[in-house]
């Protein structure tokens, strides 16, 4: 019997993503056999310092990577969003699944909530932001976050978070935080979706990098793990990760960044449209610019958008925080 070991972290998330896929490839192949490799990375080990100010790239990766490359594994899957665009030379994103909604969910504290519905009507608001009393308290420890939440709301006060998801909500609740924001995907992936609130418009609160995309690295040129998987890679998904990764790898930017960049793609017209942003760690400079075209031209979309945004002031950007990271 055919055994498959896909490398995953330990977390629940990771363990559910995991699972996942092995189900798609279960469902295919009935006969087979698949094993989880458990693996702690870098990035599970440090728990009470902001990703940004840790620093390198791989945080969540190159652990995982390792077993890949020591035959340990056979496929590792990961969370697109924590891949660097960099891979190691013998290592490439071989499959990417069907996308899970990218869009960031708001959870308000729910005393606080029931003290907001009490003294208006929310159902009318369009930016679930302006739900948040006036200088609350919401954690989070995503550069990105905080840029787009001093843009819509400069009174907040953003406080710094991070954890597994359970952890987060549970911080939450014990009263650390008076709202809190994570990745729709993962809470609906693990279940939670009634503790969010609202989602956040991608139009106003645009979403990481391949957020909601798993992919599945394999070694270059392993063809038999490649036909176990290959039903799973999903088109539209594909050609979405290709723009946004073309876009970070062109700015060079990691999670010591505030930058946020979506593609949504039309199967049926060919073509496929982005938004993207870079700001400074201050909230002061805020640069917003879109593309669209075909979907065969994604990469080349994805550089483009890139480089407008640099011109636009993203060099001086970029440079400024680097030199402040030194």
């Amino acid at each position: 019997m055919k055994t498959l070991r896909i490398a995953t972290r330990k977390s629940k998330l990771a363990l559910w993503q995991a699972n996942y896929i092995a189900k798609l490839i279960k469902e295919k192949y009935p006969d087979i056999n698949i094993e989880l490799v458990k693996i702690v990375t870098k990035g599970d080990k440090i728990l009470d310092v902001p990703l940004a100010k840790i620093g390198g790239k791989g945080l969540f990766t190159k652990e995982i990577e390792e077993a890949l490359l020591d035959n340990r594994a056979d496929l590792a899957v990961h969370s697109m969003k924590d891949v660097p665009t960099q891979l190691p030379e013998n290592l490439e994103i071989s499959v990417v699944s069907k996308r899970e909604d990218p869009r960031d969910a708001l959870i308000i504290r729910k005393d606080i909530l029931e003290k907001i519905k009490k003294e208006k009507d929310i159902s009318f608001i369009k930016n679930p932001l302006d739900l948040l009393p006036k200088n609350a308290i919401v954690g989070t420890s995503s550069l990105r976050r905080k840029a787009l939440l001093k843009k819509y709301r400069k009174d907040l006060i953003i406080k710094d978070l991070r954890g597994n998801v359970d952890t987060r909500l549970r911080k939450l609740k014990e009263g650390q935080y008076d709202a809190i924001i994570l990745a729709g995907a993962g809470l609906k992936r693990l279940g939670l979706e009634d503790e969010i609130t609202a989602y956040l418009p991608t139009e106003i609160f645009i979403p990481a990098i391949c957020q909601g995309i798993l992919g599945i690295e394999t070694r270059v040129g392993d063809k038999e793990t490649l036909k176990y998987i290959e039903h799973i890679n999903d088109k539209k998904s594909y050609y979405e990760s290709l723009l946004e990764r073309a876009f970070l790898e062109k700015v060079e930017g990691g999670c010591q960044v505030p930058l946020g960049c979506h593609a949504q793609t039309n199967l049926e017209k060919g073509t496929i449209k982005a938004k993207a942003f870079i700001a400074d760690l201050e909230g002061k400079v805020f640069l917003l610019d879109t593309i669209e075209g075909e979907i065969s031209k994604a990469q080349k979309l994805g550089e483009k958008l890139a480089d407008s945004l640099l011109n636009k002031g993203g060099k001086e950007i970029l440079q400024n925080i680097y030199e402040k990271g030194k």
